[in-house]
C-alpha cells in the first residue's frame, strides 16, 4: 500500500550549484520513503490521487540535516566540565566519568541527544562511542538515521584491545542495514594518538573485511599533532597513510592543523573531513583550514562533536559558526557563501558518510526533509530564505520534520519517543554517575 504525501503552497530550497535561484515555491510529493516529485507546478497524476495533504504556507522546505561527527551519550556531561583546553578536559573530567557509564546511562543519554537532534532538524546523525547496541536501539525506536560505530581507544593491554576490535566487529555485523536501513555501521579507532599503529591496523583490516568505512579523530589539537610527530617520526596524516586507514572510505573529525601537503594527500585519497567549528572553538583547538579544503576538492561537512563539548545540538548553529568564522579568519567576505555552508550542513554529510540518496530535495532522494516556520519577525522580509537558514535560523524554528518518509516531529514535538520519560531519566542517570 502506497503512502503518499502532497506538500502544496510551501518553499522549497534548491541547493544545486547551478540553481537559478536557491528557493521556489511550489509543492512535493513523497511516495512511501521517497520523494517522486518536487517543482512550482504539480502533476495532474497527483492532483486526484489519495494522499496525505500538507499545506506548506508559511514553511520552508530543506533537506534534512547531517550531523557528521558525535558522541551522543555524553550528553550526560553537558556542563560538567567547561572552558578547559582539550587534554585537560578529557583527562581529568570526561574519562573518568565516562569510565562510571553503564549500558542504561548510554541508552538515556543517547535518547536526550536524539530529541534534541530531531527537533532541531537533525535527521541523520554520526556516532562514535561504547555500548553501542544502545545507542542503535535508540535510532530503531526514535526513527532517526544513523551512521554508528564503536570508538575504541587501544591506550590497553593487548587483550582488551582485542576485545574492542573484537566488540566493533561484532556491533557492525549485528545493525549494518538494520532499521528498514536507516542504520549504517562503520569502524572507528580512536585517533592516531590514542591508538598504538598495529590497533589502527587491525582495524583498517576489519575495514576491508566487512567492507565499512572508517572514521577517526585527528589532527584536532597542536599538541596532539607535535605527540604524533614525537612518537611515530611523522605527523598525523603521513601516519595514517602509512597504516593503510586511507585505503578504504574514510572520514576524519576536526582536522584542524592540516599543511598543505595534508589537505592535497586527504583530496587525493577523496578523505572527507567533518568541521567541527563549535567544539574546536570552545576548546581552544584552532580553526579548521575550511577554504583551502574545499578548494582543493576535499569534502568536507559539518559535526557537533558530543554535547559535553558544545554544548548544544543545533546543527543551524554549526552552519552559521561556518559562514561567519572562515570570514573573519581570512578577511574574505566570500570565504563560505550561505548556500556552501548549508550544503556542507546537508548534501555534503550525505557524501561524507557514503550515503547518495540523502541530503538534497531532489526526485529519487529518501524523504529526509524539515519544515521551517519563516512566519516569524527574524525571517522577514522573505528576501533570500537560504541565507536566512545560515544567518537567522536555530534550530527551534523547525516546525516538522520526516525520515524516509515518516513524520517523527510534528508541530515541534517528537511523535516517536517520550519526551517527559527521557528528560527525567537522564537527569536520574547524572546524579548517579555523580553518586557512583
Amino acid at each position: 500500500m502506497t503512502h503518499r504525501i502532497i506538500i502544496k503552497n510551501g518553499m522549497f530550497a534548491d541547493l544545486s550549484p547551478t540553481a537559478k535561484q536557491s528557493s521556489f515555491h511550489g509543492f512535493m510529493v513523497v511516495e512511501n520513503d521517497r520523494i517522486v516529485h518536487i517543482g512550482s507546478e504539480l502533476p495532474e497524476q497527483y492532483a486526484a490521487a489519495d494522499a496525505e495533504i500538507i499545506d506548506g504556507k508559511g514553511l520552508f522546505f530543506i533537506p534534512g540535516l547531517v550531523n557528521t561527527h558525535g558522541h551522543a551519550a555524553m550528553s550526560l556531561l553537558r556542563g560538567y566540565g567547561d572552558d578547559l583546553a582539550l587534554q585537560t578536559w578529557l583527562q581529568e573530567k570526561m574519562w573518568p566519568m565516562e569510565g562510571k557509564f553503564t549500558a542504561n546511562d548510554v541508552y538515556w543519554g543517547t535518547a536526550l541527544s536524539v530529541i534534541e537532534m530531531l527537533k532541531g532538524g537533525t535527521t541523520t546523525f554520526v556516532d562514535m562511542y561504547d555500548y553501542m547496541d544502545e545507542v542503535a536501539k535508540v535510532c530503531e525506536q526514535s526513527g532517526i538515521r544513523a551512521s554508528l560505530m564503536r570508538g575504541a581507544i587501544g591506550l590497553c593491554p593487548e587483550d582488551v584491545q582485542r576485545e574492542k576490535l573484537n566488540e566493533a566487529i561484532q556491533f557492525a555485523k549485528d545493525w549494518n542495514g538494520k532499521a528498514d536501513g536507516r542504520i549504517r555501521t562503520i569502524m572507528a579507532p580512536h585517533a592516531p594518538y590514542t591508538c598504538p599503529p598495529a590497533f589502527i591496523e587491525s582495524f583498517v583490516q576489519a575495514a576491508h573485511d566487512l567492507d565499512l568505512p572508517l572514521h577517526t579523530h585527528m589532527s584536532e589539537t597542536k599538541a596532539e599533532v607535535e605527540q604524533n610527530v614525537k612518537d611515530y617520526g611523522m605527523r598525523p596524516v603521513a601516519h595514517l597513510e602509512k597504516l593503510g586507514f586511507f585505503s578504504r572510505p574514510s572520514f576524519v573529525a576536526h582536522a584542524v592543523h592540516l599543511t598543505d601537503e595534508e589537505i592535497e594527500t586527504l583530496a587525493k585519497y577523496q578523505v572527507a573531513v567533518s568541521h567541527n567549528p563549535g567544539s574546536n572553538l570552545k576548546l581552544a583547538s584552532g580553526v579548521a583550514r575550511v577554504p583551502e579544503m574545499l578548494r582543493a576538492g576535499v569534502v568536507v561537512s559539518l559535526g557537533t562533536d558530543g554535547a559535553a563539548s558544545n554544548n548544544n545540538l543545533d546543527m543551524f548553529e554549526e552552519i552559521r559558526l561556518t559562514a561567519l568564522i572562515h570570514k573573519g579568519v581570512s578577511g574574505d567576505p566570500t570565504a563560505v557563501p550561505a548556500a556552501e555552508a548549508l550544503r556542507m550542513g546537508t548534501i555534503y554529510g550525505a557524501q561524507t558518510i557514503r550515503l547518495d540518496d540523502i541530503g538534497a530535495l531532489e526526485v529519487g532522494m529518501k524523504a529526509d526533509f524539515v519544515a521551517v516556520d519563516i512566519d516569524q519577525p527574524h525571517f522577514l522580509p522573505h528576501t533570500d530564505l537560504v541565507s536566512h537558514m545560515v544567518y537567522s535560523a536555530s534550530a527551534k524554528d523547525v516546525k516538522h520534520v520526516w525520515v524516509d518518509g515518516k513524520q517523527v516531529v510534528k508541530n515541534g514535538e517528537c511523535l516517536t519517543m517520550d519526551e517527559e520519560r527521557i528528560l527525567r531519566e537522564a537527569q536520574q542517570c547524572f546524579d548517579g554517575l555523580l553518586a557512583r
